[in-house]
Order: structure tokens, then sequence, then C-alpha cells
């Protein structure tokens, strides 16, 4: 399904451009005043009729190849399929161990030693230093690892 989502986009891109290519080269409805003046048609690729004709019928084309690869990528989109939960469901059976003993604990870790922690106590009446109380708000903001 991806590889036909793929598809279609790429599909989308190469016809958008293509009618990006396909307006700018036809002439505006203040082109015909020049054929007035001695730049005759007559004599290009296309004919006397001029290139409007093909051009325009190419526009056609490709914006209906646009439009139809638009509708199929959002019928692709919009396609849902049935799943019954979330990512957590989808996950696959851990089985139940037997044993009575418990599982090892982790290895406890070191606690961090900020600057403040290595200072002596002080006095119950002075108040603390600014850089102590920086470090221990910074250390209540931290996130255990």
């Amino acid at each position: 399904m991806n590889a036909l989502f793929t598809f279609i986009v790429i599909v989308q891109v190469l016809s958008a451009l293509i009618i990006i290519g396909l307006v700018l080269l036809q002439h505006g409805k203040g082109a015909d005043m020049g054929a007035a003046f001695g730049s005759g048609a007559s004599g290009s690729l296309f004919g006397a009729s001029g290139s409007s004709n093909f051009l325009s019928r190419s526009t056609g084309v490709a914006a209906a190849i646009f439009f139809g690869a638009t509708l199929a990528l959002a019928f692709i989109g919009n396609r849902h399929d049935a799943v019954s939960g979330g990512v957590m469901e989808n996950l696959p059976a851990v089985p139940a161990s037997n044993s009575s003993t418990p599982a090892s604990p982790a290895p406890a870790q070191a606690a961090p030693t900020t600057p403040a922690a290595n200072e002596a106590p002080k006095a119950a009446g002075t108040p603390p230093a600014a850089g102590a109380s920086r470090n221990a708000a910074d250390q209540a903001n931290q996130i255990p690892k």
C-alpha cells in the first residue's frame, strides 16, 4: 500500500509541474495584438491555428490527471485499518516468571556531589550563601536519569 501511495504522489507532482509548464507556454489574450504587426502564426510549428488548441487540450489532460491523483490520495489517506487498541496492545506478550525469588535490585547509584553538599553546616541564625541556595534549587529541578 505504501508503494501505491508513493506512486500516486509522484504522478501528482509530475502532473502539477506539467500544468505549470503548459500554462507558461500559452499565450495570453493580449498576445493576438502582435499578429497584426507582422508576427504571423502561419509559419509556426502548430500551423495557422496556432498552438492554442494543442496546449489547451494538453493542459486539460494534465489537469484531469492531477485531479484524479488528488482524489486517489484522498481516498487512500482516508482509509483506516481496523485497529482495536493502541500501540502498547501490539507488543508481544512477556511470559510471567514462576520463581518465588524477587528479581535482583539494581545497583544503587552514588549521589552526585555538589559544592553546596561539601560545605560545613552553618549556624542556625545565618542566611545561606547565594551559591548554595542556587545549587540546591538547581538540584531540586533536575530530572533523575
